[in-house]
C-alpha cells in the first residue's frame, strides 16, 4: 500500500495512539488524537468478543451475564444480529432471546485469534511491526484467548499429539503473515483499534458493534478497516459484505457528523483488499433497511412468530435439533405474546 495514494494513511511519523485500558476507560473519540482500543462512553464502551450478545463461537451470550438472566427482549442491533435475522428469523431468536450455547469452531476462534494478533501489533514502535513479531504474538495470544474463554479447549480436545493444534496455529501464521502484503503497519498510525461503538437514531433503535480499525488522515478523512480471515466473496455478493462497514459508516456518521471516506474489508484467506467510498444516501439507505429490520424483529418478538429460512447455510447451524426444518422443536418461548385483537390479521 502507497500512503501517499490513500487519502486516509497517516504518515509513519505520527505519534503512536495511546493505549486505553479497556472498559473503565475515558471517552474514545472517532476523529480526535486520543485513540487507543475499545474506550468508553459516548462512542465507545468496552464489551466482549466482538462485543456481540450471543455470539457464535462465544460458547454463550456475551455482555449479557449469561443465560441464567431471564430472557429480555432485543433492545439494539449489531451488523452480526442484523444479519442473522436477514438469513433466518428464527436463528435470530436462538442467538438472542434463547440465547442457546454454540460450540465453538476452528474457523471463528482463529479469526478471534488473528484479530488479536493485528489489533497488538501496533502496540510496537513503526519501525517493529514485522511479520515474525507478529507471528511471534501468536504463541501469547493464544494463551490468552485460553484463559478468557476455557471452552475453546474443546476444539482440540482429541488432538493428544498436538498436529492438528500446530496445523491450526501454523494457518493463522499464514493468515497474520499474508496482512503484510496487503497493508503496511509501519506506516499506519491507527487512531481506535478494536472500537466499540452505539448510537441511538431518532426513533429510539440503538445500534452497536465493535470496528475493527479506524485509520483518520492529518486532514480529519476517516477510514473504517475491517479484517476478515475467510476468502473474498464473488462481485455478485460484494453488496452484502459491504452492509457490516455501512452499518459501521451509519453509526460513525450519527456520533460524529462524519462520513468516513472510504470503507475497507482486508480478506487475509484470499488476499483481497474491497474498498468502498460511501455517500449520504448510501448511509440513508441503511438506516431505512435497519427501521425496518427493526420493526420486523419487534413484531416476531411480539407475536412469537420467529419462522425458519432454509439455506445452504443450515449445514453450518449449532441448532439444527431445535429448528422445526430439521425436525426439532424450538425451547419455550420465554417472552409474552401479545394476542392478537378481535378482527386484526
Amino acid at each position: 500500500m502507497d500512503p501517499a495514494a490513500d487519502p486516509v494513511a497517516g504518515p509513519a511519523e505520527d505519534p503512536a495512539a495511546e493505549p486505553v485500558a479497556g472498559p473503565e476507560a475515558g471517552p474514545a473519540s472517532v476523529a480526535g488524537t486520543s485513540g487507543g482500543r475499545g474506550g468508553a462512553g459516548t462512542v465507545a464502551c468496552g464489551g466482549g468478543e466482538r462485543g456481540e450478545s450471543g455470539a457464535p463461537g462465544s460458547g454463550g451470550p456475551a455482555g449479557d451475564g449469561g443465560a441464567e438472566r431471564s430472557a429480555l427482549p432485543p433492545t439494539s442491533l449489531s451488523p452480526s444480529r442484523a444479519s442473522d435475522f436477514m438469513q433466518c428469523p428464527l436463528l435470530y431468536r436462538f442467538r438472542v432471546i434463547d440465547r442457546l450455547p454454540e460450540k465453538p469452531s476452528e474457523a471463528a476462534t482463529r479469526g478471534t485469534l488473528v484479530h488479536a494478533v493485528l489489533e497488538r501489533l501496533f502496540d510496537a514502535p513503526a519501525g517493529e511491526r514485522t511479520a515474525p513479531r507478529a507471528k511471534a504474538l501468536i504463541p501469547g495470544q493464544w494463551d490468552r484467548l485460553r484463559e478468557s474463554r476455557p471452552e475453546v479447549t474443546e476444539l482440540f480436545a482429541d488432538d493428544p499429539d498436538g498436529q492438528r493444534l500446530a496445523g491450526w496455529l501454523a494457518e493463522a501464521e499464514r493468515l497474520v503473515e499474508r496482512w503484510f502484503t496487503l497493508e503496511d503497519p509501519t506506516r499506519l498510525e491507527p487512531a481506535e483499534r478494536e472500537l466499540f461503538v452505539e448510537a441511538e437514531l431518532e426513533s429510539g433503535l440503538r445500534l452497536r458493534g465493535i470496528i475493527d480499525r479506524v485509520d483518520v488522515a492529518p486532514t480529519g478523512e476517516v477510514r473504517i478497516v475491517d479484517y476478515k480471515t475467510g476468502k473474498a466473496p464473488r462481485p455478485e455478493y460484494a453488496e452484502g459484505a459491504l452492509f457490516q462497514m455501512k452499518f459501521y459508516a451509519l453509526v460513525v456518521w450519527r456520533l460524529k457528523r462524519v462520513i468516513p471516506r472510504r470503507l475497507q474489508l482486508v480478506y487475509l484467506g484470499s488476499g483481497d483488499v474491497l474498498t468502498y467510498d460511501p455517500v449520504l444516501a448510501d448511509l440513508e439507505r441503511v438506516e431505512r433497511k435497519l427501521h425496518a429490520l427493526w420493526e420486523a424483529i419487534r413484531q416476531a418478538t411480539e407475536s412469537g412468530d420467529w419462522r425458519p429460512r432454509p439455506t445452504k447455510l443450515c449445514g453450518w447451524c449449532d441448532h439444527r435439533a431445535h429448528c422445526p426444518e430439521f425436525g426439532g422443536t424450538p425451547p419455550p418461548y420465554p417472552l409474552p405474546v401479545r394476542t392478537a385483537e378481535p378482527g386484526t390479521v
